[in-house]
């Protein structure tokens, strides 16, 4: 089976490529940048194994934001 070059693909895929590649980079970026404000305490884990995970496609951000952060404003006590 022949590959597919960029070039082999409608403009409809195309289209979807890019948005597709535009909406995984943008939930990356949010997730690296919400871990970066985020203190030690509250991140559920190690924050270099979530910035790890964050790059595992869309998965990855969607875990973060899921699983990998604690609720910010809740006391400190209560956790």
């Amino acid at each position: 089976m022949r590959r597919r070059r960029w070039i082999d693909l409608s403009p409809r895929q195309q289209t979807a490529v890019l948005v597709m590649a535009s909406v995984q980079l943008s939930l990356a970026a949010t997730a690296w940048a919400d871990l970066a404000t985020r203190t030690s305490t509250d991140v559920n884990g190690s924050r270099t194994t979530w910035a790890a995970v964050i790059a595992v496609n869309v998965v990855g951000p969607l875990a973060w934001f899921r699983w990998g952060r604690r609720p910010r404003g809740v006391a400190r006590w209560f956790r």
